[in-house]
């Protein structure tokens, strides 16, 4: 190692910073996330440091830098953003027996900022001695999938309790309890926001010695997001990382599975159309009796699990045998196909209602309601509707003759092969077997509202100026399909 990583206490001592633009306020920020003491030298200062002077926060000066000024520091930073101001800069730090950072020159640097997960008081601090901060910036995110947010919060509260853990249990029944807050049921406790509950657990196992298998387990029904893997929250891989047990469905990346801990037990259980490799009943049944042998279990679902995902069904058995559960949302499918295509699921005075629904029901396929009920300023997401695409074309064709609807196909979205397809509504079916779309798809059918339509029963007053006009039309179109005024043509009648 050409240098040496450890942690500098901060508490009270001298941080001065030389600059006053973004490079300045950057290492401002990361300082001031311990409690240093901070200066700011610089003749000018930017907005943001103006704005942490006046609150207290750091103190400026703007008079003439000698070696006297870096004198006592425990670190200086020098951020001018002008090479030649940096260095000499520099030279005063070290006659003035500074350990100086100076930003984008390693060569001059006694102390490299690393990259660091700050998860308050556990900190994780990565280095590549200056070689390769891409790389740094990689393993940072994996830890930050891996680290929760509230970890530190958890440590917090063991600390304060280790005294009490000290004088009451042994050393080998310490290290125990330790191991079993950290690695089961107070973690999953606190991180899922019962961190009130987890204290009263943990303080409740130190006074009775009792923890960890007598405690019952636990189901968590994960959301894994549209199959990609880097699409799984935070919590979601959490999870994975605490189960014993993980039943997963199909169109996941298989990558996700690696984010589980090594030993936790793989079942597969998906559903394909037509082939279902377990019913529901059965993946149920199995959810409640992994739970009653005490196993942390992961239901691993595609997308979100509140959307199409039958977990009622599962929550229904999991709140009859009185087995702890939570739910951990996911990027679902109709969120994930339309960020693939680059376009938003509602626009501003053309799109302002979204509806989720399936062309698949308990009794095969059909034409949902919504699809029967369309009006303008509606997108429909659409899933598992391919097989019911016949039956919804016939429809609109014959609800709604001459309306252009958007129509779009997005099928195994965020995956690599993804395909991304528009045509017109007509052709909808012959685009899917063209293109071999099965089941793995989003159909999404959008009707825009048009600039110059504007509701009559609302408006009608103010644009044709006759009130009684308004009064007799509210009073005959009730019930009625929404009327229109349509400025370009100026004449009223039906959409």
């Amino acid at each position: 190692m050409k240098t040496f990583p450890m942690f500098l206490q901060m508490a009270g001592r001298r941080v001065v910073i030389m600059g006053g633009g973004e490079q300045a306020a950057q290492k401002t920020r990361l300082i001031l996330k311990t409690e240093a003491t901070v200066e700011i030298w610089a003749p000018a200062v930017d907005a943001e440091l103006s704005a942490l002077a006046a609150s207290g926060r750091v103190a400026l000066h703007s008079g003439t830098i000698t070696p006297e000024s870096f004198s006592g520091t425990a670190l200086a930073f020098i951020a001018t953003g002008c090479p030649g101001a940096d260095m000499a800069l520099h030279a005063l730090a070290k006659e003035g027996g500074a350990t100086v950072n100076v930003v984008d020159q390693p060569q001059l640097c006694d102390a490299i900022t690393p990259s660091i997960v700050d998860r308050d008081p556990v900190v994780v601090a990565i280095g590549t001695e200056g070689t390769a901060p891409v790389l740094a910036r990689q393993i940072k995110t994996k830890l930050e999938e891996m680290l929760e947010p509230g970890l530190g919060d958890l440590a917090f509260l063991a600390g304060r309790l280790r005294t009490k853990a000290s004088a009451r249990l042994g050393p080998r029944a310490r290290r125990d309890l330790w191991r079993w807050v950290f690695n089961d049921s107070p973690r999953w406790m606190f991180t899922s926001g019962a961190e009130r509950e987890a204290a009263k657990l943990i303080k409740s196992a130190i006074e009775t010695g009792e923890f960890g298998a007598a405690k019952g387990g636990s189901v968590s029904l994960v959301g894994a997001g549209p199959g990609a893997k880097d699409l799984i929250t935070l919590r979601g891989v959490q999870r994975l990382q605490e189960a014993d047990v993980i039943y997963y469905d199909r169109l996941l990346d298989p990558e996700i599975l690696e984010l589980a801990r090594r030993d936790a037990e793989r079942i597969y259980v998906g559903k394909a159309p037509g082939c279902h490799s377990w019913p529901q009943e059965k993946i149920t049944q199995t959810l409640v009796m992994s739970a009653k042998r005490g196993q942390r279990v992961v239901r691993l679902k595609c997308g979100d699990p509140g959307v199409f995902g039958r977990s009622t069904e599962e929550i229904d058995a999991l709140k009859a045998n009185g087995i702890d559960f939570e739910i951990v949302p996911g990027v679902t499918a109709a969120c994930a196909a339309a960020a693939s295509s680059g376009a938003s699921l509602t626009d501003r005075g053309k799109i302002d209602t979204l509806v989720l629904t399936t062309g698949h029901r308990q009794d095969g396929y059909t034409v949902p309601e919504p699809v029967r009920d369309i009006k303008p300023g509606t997108c429909v997401a659409l899933y598992m509707a391919v097989g019911a695409a016949p039956q919804i074309v016939k429809h609109l064709e014959t609800a709604h003759p001459g309306v252009h609807f958007d129509t779009q196909i997005v099928a195994k979205a965020q995956r690599k092969d993804q395909k991304i397809l528009s045509c017109s509504l007509g052709d909808l079916e012959t685009t899917l077997v063209a293109n071999k779309v099965a089941g793995e798809a989003m159909v999404f059918i959008r009707w825009p509202r048009e600039a110059h339509q504007v509701d009559i029963v609302s408006s009608a007053p103010s644009m044709l100026g006759r009130p009684g006009m308004h009064d007799n039309l509210t009073s005959r179109l009730r019930g009625q399909k929404p009327v229109y005024f349509d400025n370009a043509e100026a004449s009223i009648g039906r959409r």
